[in-house]
């Protein structure tokens, strides 16, 4: 980093790449497993790299004006990437939020200044949510409706439709990859949350080498609500995109860029951080759990030996300290 920078928003993205060579001598791995670490952005998840690019492209569209309050719907990353770009740029901002999130996220975003609403506490998302078993992308649709239609002066992000979230991967993970790499890349590893980071860098990779091979994470089985297990311990960030009713599918999941769905439980996930935090020192979230065993496997397979894999690492464990991941 060279000389005085005047906001967060330019600390966003150039996230380093790191080879794993502690994890891949314990696991007897022949393939290079290198992470792109990116809790390296200012507010350490790959979210910020959407916040930015969805609020400023919002703004030369003039849908973004001075006094405008910013809204979404999130997990939590995406809050808080938000949050921390509203506040740099002078917005207010207002987030409506999973229940189930880690508290560390309600209060992260309340730090920034941001205004935090459950979704279980607005009458009409938890009517739908109760009704469709948990579909956000429904209750999205219905909170912009029946909700937030009705408000002056806002801006609704709307990350999981928004062209500007797969386009900033384009434009920026996936040539940071290709720079950082010289160009040798076999493989792409990265979780599926709004589509986002897989459709925009796979697109970019796969433009720059069309047998490079892109693997899109998503959950298990039995990390998917079901009549048998309504309430199963889900893996935070990692969406599923095969399987459900395309209505369900977030418009930013390009479903012709990946050439292989790996499905990762969430056990599988938590030993996978856990493992790594102690092999090499990284402290990664539940989403990086699941891409760190995904790639693990894919790296145990005799065809990749000598191949290089590149698995995005979405954002920190410092997210999870109250849930179980490190128990």
């Amino acid at each position: 980093m060279i000389g005085i920078h005047k906001s967060i928003i330019d600390l966003i993205g150039n996230t380093p790449l790191l080879e794993l060579t502690n994890y891949e001598k314990q696991n007897e791995l022949e393939a290079e497993l290198i992470v792109k670490l990116e809790y390296f952005n200012p507010n350490q998840s790959v979210k910020d790299r959407i916040a930015l690019a969805m609020v400023e492209d919002a703004e030369r569209k003039g849908l973004l004006k001075p006094g405008y309050t910013i809204v979404e719907t999130t997990s939590g990353n995406t809050g808080i990437g938000l949050a921390a770009v509203a506040a740099a740029k002078g917005y207010k901002f207002k987030v409506y939020i999973q229940d189930n999130v880690s508290i560390e996220r309600f209060k992260v975003i309340k730090a920034f200044g941001g205004q935090t609403i459950k979704l279980s506490e607005e009458p009409v998302v938890a009517k739908v949510l109760e009704e469709t078993g948990g579909d956000f992308v429904a209750a999205i649709k219905v909170l912009e409706k029946e909700v937030l239609s009705k408000e002056k002066d806002i801006f609704f992000v709307n990350q999981v439709s928004n062209p500007a979230n797969p386009e900033t991967h384009k434009a920026t993970t996936g040539p940071e990859i290709w720079r950082d790499t010289n160009g040798k890349v076999d493989i792409l590893v990265a979780a599926v949350g709004t589509g986002g980071t897989v459709s925009g860098a796979g697109a970019y990779l796969k433009a720059k080498n069309p047998d490079l091979k892109i693997v899109a994470i998503q959950p298990g089985p039995n990390s998917l609500p079901s009549e048998e297990n309504p309430e199963p311990e889900e893996i935070t960030g990692v969406h599923a995109f095969e399987g459900i009713p395309k209505e369900r599918i977030p418009a930013t999941m390009d479903l012709n860029i990946y050439d292989e769905k790996f499905e990762v439980e969430t056990y599988q996930a938590y030993e996978a951080a856990r493992a790594v935090a102690k092999s090499d020192g990284i402290l990664i979230g539940t989403s990086s759990g699941a891409v760190i065993y995904a790639a693990t496997q894919i790296a145990r397979r005799p065809e990749n030996k000598g191949k290089r894999i590149v698995a995005v690492l979405a954002d920190t464990g410092l997210r999870y300290l109250s849930t179980g991941l490190f128990e």
